[in-house]
């Protein structure tokens, strides 16, 4: 085992890229929430795309490192400890035995990424290694106390000597964490249900500013700010969600759903957000401004 947790945090989860195309078991696509982010991580270090890291959630975690590796954390911006001294975002850093890796609170966003040379080795579920919130498949969230193993290449010994060169490769672009105190500005295309709402309602969801709710996880974004109405009163029949569905309950008031959303939903779904744009939602704060683009 090559990590230890002494500190999970509020939430830290192990996810890669997820296990779309299961929705007839019942399961989300679930994944990295800012898959960006994690894209980043992981080429920075030269690991598959579909490596698996970890999803820290507003930092807290504390982690020792038994063996050594390398390492880089992408996605929020905040103030990240290796033995107790600052440890730079956005690049791969060499990790001795025994250091111990903290994270702070972050600044700007709310969930980092941390790759680890060969990804965390965790047992896979229809090809996937992340954990699905809604459903509880996959790996369990960390406790204290936990070991977390790393593949194969993460204990190549001549891996470890050097921090991976990634000058020619295809690194993603570093892409800022949203500044909580501006505006995060999201696109999107009209839904399957936009006939169940007047045009007042489509252009009170595209003009006015949403509020992210302190409510907001994994599964969804709710959205406070003026309700959406509806001319439409009968029952929608439950029918199937896609990731970015914006759906609108009786109180008028949409959820987006993310990356562990459920699969069916008997609200209507008055637009869809475009997928690149959900990776910014994943670093909104509570409290702060969302604005569509259709």
């Amino acid at each position: 085992m090559g990590i230890v947790v002494m500190n999970p945090g509020p939430q830290t989860l192990v996810e890669d890229l997820g296990r779309p195309g299961y929705a007839a078991l019942g399961l989300s696509p679930s994944g990295a929430l800012d898959r960006q982010a994690l894209l980043l991580a992981n080429a920075l270090l030269g690991n598959p795309a579909d490596a698996a890291g970890l999803e820290v959630l507003l930092g807290g975690l504390r982690l020792r490192f038994v063996t050594a590796s390398t390492v880089a954390v992408t996605g929020a911006e905040g103030l990240v400890k290796l033995n107790g001294s600052e440890m730079p975002l956005n690049q791969a850093v060499r990790i001795a035995p025994g250091t111990v890796l903290e994270f702070g609170a972050p600044l700007f966003g709310v969930r980092y990424y941390l790759a680890v040379l060969g990804g965390i080795d965790a047992p896979r579920l229809l090809g996937s290694r992340s954990s699905d919130v809604l459903s509880g498949e996959g790996p369990a969230p960390l406790r204290a106390g936990d070991s977390l193993a790393v593949g194969r290449t993460g204990n190549d010994a001549s891996s470890l000597n050097s921090v991976p060169d990634r000058a020619g490769g295809a690194v993603p672009p570093v892409r800022r964490a949203p500044d909580p105190g501006q505006a995060i500005v999201a696109r999107v295309h009209r839904g399957p249900r936009v006939d169940w709402f007047d045009d007042e309602s489509w252009l009170r969801l595209v003009t006015q500013h949403w509020t992210l709710s302190p409510e907001s996880n994994r599964i969804g974004a709710r959205l406070l700010g003026r309700p959406l109405l509806r001319i439409r009163g009968e029952e929608l029949p439950s029918e199937g969600m896609a990731l970015g569905a914006l759906q609108v309950p009786p109180s008028g008031l949409p959820t987006v759903f993310l990356a562990d959303h459920p699969v069916t939903g008997g609200y209507p779904v008055i637009a869809v957000v475009r997928r690149g744009d959900l990776d910014l939602l994943a670093q909104a704060r509570p409290g702060q401004t969302i604005k569509f683009l259709g």
